[in-house]
């Protein structure tokens, strides 16, 4: 939706709620894993109470983080942890992470936003009504450079929990039984006001160690967007006289991994090549290669390709390397800017580096402003994960009024960081490896 810089400059607005997803467990199910009979305490994130999220589920597993507020970004969330049950200690899993960038360039080349960095983003948070936080807790945010310098303190951090159904099913062989569990997630969101947008932004921490970052926009479209007279746009209320200008959101996640505490991870990717059948085959065949990643890179989805950031120091009980893997969400990539070109960046870690464009920190002479100018040949000791994840508008009559919320967004999911399924009933503890008859 377009609008004019002056307006959309002041009116941006952020929104968070946290909201922690405690796991349903039936009496079938049993605790996730046998608990050693003391458990160690936990140590408590490098912050402040008052800054301080930490929430167990009814699974068993606990999340701890850090929070704090900046006037782009809005909400980042620093020292993430998670400690499922059976694990003694938290896992150390984000040292940060944040948005990086919300890039809007519309169809019709006259206009290019980028509302993070250009807007403040993060000063137009908004306060929240109690029934936007179902059963949670809001908590006071003071907002820098925020729109009412009068009263710079915002009702907009939500911290609740949230069922997503079931997190396993299995029916043992004999039919008469059934083991089965539903999960609950530990949900972080906040909502952020730029111009008629409302960005919903939410971090979603599952109890099988999942995490999922998802940006929704809802609010209005812009009553000054119903001028697409060039056929790009498309028409909106009675007859075909107004046209609402199609536009992408570009996305940009900043993820600064530090798995089991220490930074120096390692990345690596996975591409699967799908043969013909070979003689005397009955299908075709599936090849999987793994390449690691040493130098920074500009990566391009593609079916069957996946990657993974993996831990330089820990391993679970079975020997494992612990990693946490990208799994994309849906997008639509566009083509028109340098940066935009490519789904992920990894890019060796540096403080300057902040936003995946228009980067308005000084990182000296000749150092370049957005993402893809940053991957540059160096060698990843401690590498910075950048997704970047499109979506292109083309409003319809729906979109009024209020727009429905549409979302954008991915996940990363834990690879090997437990032995087994965390959440595994007691009854089926033993069954690591070769699985056996399900009785």
């Amino acid at each position: 939706m377009r609008v004019n810089r002056i307006g959309r400059a002041r009116t941006a607005a952020v929104g968070l709620s946290l909201v922690a997803l405690a796991a349903g467990v039936t009496t079938a199910a049993g605790p996730a894993v046998a608990r050693p009979k003391t458990a160690p305490t936990a140590p408590a994130p490098a912050c402040s109470t008052a800054f301080r999220i930490e929430q167990k589920l009814a699974s068993g597993t606990t999340w701890r983080m850090c929070w704090r507020f900046e006037s782009r970004s809005g909400l980042v969330l620093e020292d993430v942890s998670y400690q499922p049950p059976g694990e003694a200690a938290p896992i150390k899993v984000l040292n940060s992470a944040k948005l990086a960038q919300i890039h809007v360039p519309y169809d019709d080349g006259k206009n290019e936003f980028n509302d993070v960095t250009d807007y403040n983003f993060g000063s137009g948070l908004v306060n929240l009504a109690p029934a936007e936080c179902p059963g949670g807790t809001i908590r006071s945010v003071k907002v820098p450079e925020g729109m009412d310098p009068a009263h710079p303190n915002v009702k907009g951090l939500c911290t609740t929990t949230r069922s997503r159904g079931h997190a396993y099913r299995m029916q043992v062989d004999t039919g008469d039984k059934v083991y089965q569990a539903q999960g609950k997630d530990l949900l972080v969101y906040t909502v952020n006001k730029v111009g008629w947008y409302e960005y919903m932004t939410e971090w979603r921490f599952q109890d099988d160690g999942t995490v999922n970052m998802n940006v929704g926009a809802t609010g209005s479209l812009s009553p000054y967007d119903y001028d697409a007279g060039d056929g790009r746009g498309w028409p909106l209320g009675k007859g075909a006289r107004a046209y609402a200008t199609s536009h992408s959101h570009n996305v940009f996640w900043r993820l600064d991994f530090g798995l089991d505490g220490s930074s120096k991870g390692r990345v690596e990717q996975y591409d699967s090549v799908v043969s013909p059948p070979a003689a005397g085959g009955q299908g075709p065949t599936n090849k999987t290669t793994r390449t690691n990643v040493t130098k920074e890179l500009a990566g391009d989805a593609k079916d069957m390709r996946w990657w993974r950031v993996v831990s330089a120091t820990g391993k679970n009980k079975d020997g494992h390397a612990r990693s946490y893997e990208l799994v994309p969400g849906p997008t639509a990539k566009y083509p028109g800017r340098a940066f935009t070109k490519h789904d992920v960046y990894f890019t060796e870690y540096n403080k300057c580096e902040q936003y995946a464009s228009n980067n308005p920190l000084n990182c000296g002479a000749g150092h370049g402003k957005s993402v893809d100018t940053w991957v540059n040949g160096q060698t990843l000791t401690h590498p910075v994960v950048w997704v970047n994840v499109g979506f292109h508008h083309i409003a319809r009559d729906e979109d009024q009024q209020p727009m429905p919320v549409h979302w954008q967004g991915f996940s990363i999911a834990p690879r090997d960081v437990t032995a087994m399924n965390p959440l595994t009933p007691a009854a089926l503890a033993g069954q690591n490896g070769q699985v056996e008859p399900r009785s």
